[in-house]
């Protein structure tokens, strides 16, 4: 007890100088959680791989096991991998911690973490409830951090770094006039335009939220010039966003218990979309209890598997949308990224940062 005590007490003071060197002197604070968090040794394992199809070996190697690297954290989200350079001496793994307003950084050779920003996603002296951290995070193709900022409703970039003085920069803040719900989930292409996704999960009261100006969900793609442009309006509750490798594909995951499925469109040389369709359709997952969560976070191999969390942890899916089997970390699962070589999954799990070996390379390595 008194080593996490000790722990925690690390973490408060880092939390402290982190809300220093933000935009604002004063920040509004995260839910009153006491955070214990737990570094693991080697060894701490959970869960299990399920194969549906004997291809999934060629993916995930028989023996593979899903490795818990930290617990007791809150909600956790938005993994990014980040190579040595401006934003971290060493390789380190950059996540939101939704509910604490923080983004960590975790060491994958100690399993040990660190405040790396506070606030995370909520810089408003203005108290206010619900999920008010960042959510997805990214690297931009400069190498800065790019933000889903929940509780400030946009994009945002991240310039300066610890220990210097820090500030965001807006990149996208609302849609013809009226503020975007929440943005989500974000990614890049090659071109440096910026795909993302705005459901209403920031929102203190949902979809029921007096300050939601929005009438829809919506996915949205900035381009490399600062246009912004409606993608879709047409679901429920886009969430998840990736590229196929040669990026004609975009894939969206909808995290609606009535309607959860993951999305595919053809993506045009304008950034439009057209033939939208049902890639995966998740519904029938959730009949069985035990499986928790709902489509989420996913990324994509350099093959063109998409590996979506959804019910019962990370779905693998083939390029053609067939189900070859499911990371089963036995929690909620938000979302994934490769990191270090390019073939180790890190997994965000409801409090755990967990992480696989695969026999797969992750798109861009």
């Amino acid at each position: 007890m008194g080593t996490h005590l000790a722990r925690w007490a690390a973490l408060v003071v880092l939390g402290f100088w982190a809300a220093g060197c933000a935009q604002s002197p004063k920040v509004a604070e995260g839910p009153a959680k006491t955070i214990d968090y737990t570094p693991h040794s080697a060894n701490r394992v959970i869960g299990e791989i399920e194969r549906l199809d004997p291809s999934l070996d060629l993916l995930i190697p028989p023996g593979a096991q899903i490795e818990v690297l930290v617990e007791n954290l809150d909600w956790c989200e938005g993994p990014v991998w980040v190579k040595p350079g401006p934003l971290s001496a060493t390789p380190a793994l950059l996540f939101s911690d939704i509910p604490q307003n923080i983004v960590y950084k975790l060491d994958p050779n100690t399993r040990s973490i660190e405040v790396f920003l506070k606030p995370g996603g909520y810089t408003s002296l203005e108290s206010r409830g619900g999920e008010i951290g960042s959510n997805g995070l990214t690297i931009d193709p400069t190498g800065k951090l790019v933000l889903c900022q929940h509780g400030d409703r946009r994009v945002a970039r991240l310039e300066g770094t610890p220990p210097a003085r820090q500030t965001f920069i807006s990149l996208a803040e609302g849609y013809e006039g009226k503020r975007f719900n929440s943005p989500n989930d974000l990614v890049y292409d090659r071109a440096g335009n910026l795909f993302f996704t705005d459901p209403p999960y920031g929102l203190e009261k949902n979809m029921a939220d007096p300050k939601k100006e929005l009438d829809f969900q919506g996915v949205y793609r900035l381009s490399a010039d600062g246009k912004l442009a409606l993608v879709t309006k047409e679901l429920s509750r886009p969430n998840g966003v990736a590229l196929s490798p040669d990026e004609k594909t975009l894939y969206v995951a909808v995290s609606d218990p009535k309607a959860a499925k993951v999305w595919a469109y053809d993506l045009q040389n304008d950034g439009t979309v057209k033939n939208g369709r049902v890639f995966f359709d998740a519904s029938k997952l959730l009949a069985d209890k035990k499986n928790k969560g709902l489509p989420d976070g996913m990324k994509v191999d350099r093959h063109g598997n998409v590996f979506c969390t959804g019910p019962g942890g990370v779905l693998v899916l083939s390029a053609s949308g067939k189900h070859l089997g499911t990371i089963r970390t036995g929690e909620k699962t938000s979302n994934c990224a490769w990191g270090d070589d390019g073939q180790t999954l890190y997994i965000t799990a409801d409090m755990y940062i967990c992480r696989i070996r695969t026999a797969t390379t992750g798109k861009g390595w």
